[in-house]
């Protein structure tokens, strides 16, 4: 059980309000109200998660469970004790800022979680992210250390660097150190509720979900780009969660209280939803603004990484539970910039598994230092630096899911059709709305489907209101041998890495 508590510290102050966080925070200089009412700070050299500085620690418990290699990296628990010990002790004669509350919203799997925090912005992140609700610590309870002022020496602590995210799995202890990034916070709880939640017979899902006038819940899963949460963030239906869920006995369920959203080049118009969110009492990271305080979304001289944290309350859309019953349909989605890939499939459970062992999607030309041309991008379980477990446990849980609960599945391509990315065009989003609404209602099940000769896929031939040229991609192409060679290089590559995380 987690019970470290700091000692000789100034002071700690619990669960403090938005308004009073946000006070401290300007008073400390850590960052200033925006015209619109939001808290904007800047993160320092950290504008995202760092991957090579998460650990675990490797202990009895973990060296049998973890999926150890290039994500998963193990720290001695000798050296483990001796970074815990030098956290405490730098908190000593510093005032603390306490943040206590749970994670999932589902009663029989719900963990507590306490965040101390050195910086007023980071127990405002963990009160918007996580759910408000003072619980007794028991022995499911995180403790969660948010010093980005505090330095680990990688010489002697044996880390890559000065900064360290280190999960301690059988203590249910978390250590932030060198970061302030809040993208941190929230990641770090949501890989321990991968860890914990499979024992439960529970599946942890990197996906948004929403819910209709009929109770029919929706699940998107999707890397960066693909439309995640554009998609779930649907007027006509509402949001249960943007990012983190567990799919229980009882149904699905939010592991949050809030929503972590990008904001590079957000707009009212595009997404009203997400824009009408930030207001007084949410949170901005790297925004830069204008003279009269204006966030300007389209400036990416930090980072294209801009973030908005803000509460589910602040949500228009938001469902009034943050749970729901089990999934009618779910949505993989990918943005293949090879532009070869159909716009919609239907999958089987076991075509599910296997997509989802592969979570494919393209990097595009120019989004990275190096990169010319697309690339082809896989995350397994759409969410693989999460996922402290082997790929296929998590895999075969949705597979058996899936059947029991007769769960419609299909992967929808919001990437390019007619070409490859310089050549052909993105498909509208307007069509991929047509395509969701057909899913979701199940009137995609009316057409007559067809195999894909390239990738096995069932594809449909006709589906209302959406144009039959792009059903099968090969005929939106001019150079139909052109597409047979990238299809195939891509078929190859897409079953090289299921076949990776099968064992």
């Amino acid at each position: 059980m987690s019970n470290f508590i700091p000692k000789n510290v100034r002071s700690i102050k619990k669960n403090l309000s938005v308004p009073e966080l946000i006070e401290i925070a300007i008073k400390n200089g850590e960052g200033v109200l925006t015209s619109k009412g939001s808290l904007c700070v800047r993160t320092g050299k950290f504008t995202g998660r760092s991957p090579n500085d998460r650990f675990i620690v490797y202990d009895d418990i973990s060296k049998d469970t973890v999926d150890w290699g290039k994500i998963n990296l193990p720290l001695p628990e000798e050296n483990y004790k001796i970074i815990k010990s030098k956290a405490l002790a730098y908190m000593q004669n510093k005032d603390i800022l306490e943040f206590s509350g749970c994670v999932g919203s589902d009663p029989d799997y719900q963990f507590n979680v306490r965040v101390f925090c050195e910086y007023a912005f980071s127990a405002l992140f963990s009160k918007f992210l996580f759910i408000n609700s003072e619980n007794k610590i028991t022995k499911n309870s995180f403790t969660m250390f948010v010093l980005p002022g505090f330095s680990v020496d990688p010489e002697t602590d044996k880390t890559n660097s000065d900064a360290a995210i280190i999960l301690n799995l059988k203590e249910k202890t978390i250590i932030i150190s060198g970061s302030m990034y809040c993208g941190e916070i929230k990641k770090a709880i949501f890989t321990c509720m991968n860890y914990f939640l499979p024992e439960k017979e529970v599946l942890p899902m990197h996906c948004s979900a929403n819910i209709g006038k009929n109770n029919d819940v929706a699940l998107f899963f999707g890397l960066s780009g693909t439309g995640k949460t554009t998609l779930s963030n649907d007027p006509e239906r509402r949001l249960i969660g943007d990012d983190e869920h567990g799919w229980s006995e009882n149904g699905i369920f939010n592991f949050e209280g809030g929503c972590y959203a990008k904001c590079i080049n957000l707009s009212r118009e595009n997404e009203p939803i997400i824009y009408n969110s930030i207001k007084f009492g949410s949170l901005l990271e790297n925004v830069i603004l204008t003279k009269d305080r204006t966030p300007d979304y389209t400036d990416s001289s930090i980072t294209e990484n801009t973030r908005a944290a803000y509460p589910m309350k602040a949500v228009s859309i938001a469902h009034d539970k943050l749970y729901g019953p089990h999934p009618k349909c779910i949505v993989f989605l990918t943005a293949d910039a090879f532009g070869v890939m159909p716009p919609v499939a239907k999958l089987s459970p076991q075509d599910a598994r296997d997509y989802f062992l592969c979570g494919y999607t393209s990097k595009l030309a120019g989004t990275e230092r190096g990169i010319i041309e697309p690339q082809a991008t896989f995350s397994y379980c759409f969410g693989a630096p999460f996922m402290p477990r082997k790929p296929i446990e998590y895999a075969s849980l949705l597979e058996r899911k899936i059947k029991e609960q007769n769960v419609r599945i299909y992967l929808l391509n919001t990437g390019w059709i007619g070409g490859s990315f310089g050549i052909g065009k993105r498909i509208d989003i307007k069509t991929t709305r047509r395509i969701v609404k057909h899913i979701i209602e199940g009137t995609i099940e009316n057409s007559k489907f067809i195999k894909d000769k390239y990738f096995g896929l069932t594809i449909p031939e006709y589906l209302e209101g959406i144009p039959a040229e792009i059903l099968n991609p090969i005929n939106s192409w001019e150079n139909k041998d052109e597409y047979a060679k990238k299809a195939l290089e891509l078929a190859k590559k897409i079953e090289s890495q299921i076949k990776k995380h099968k064992e």
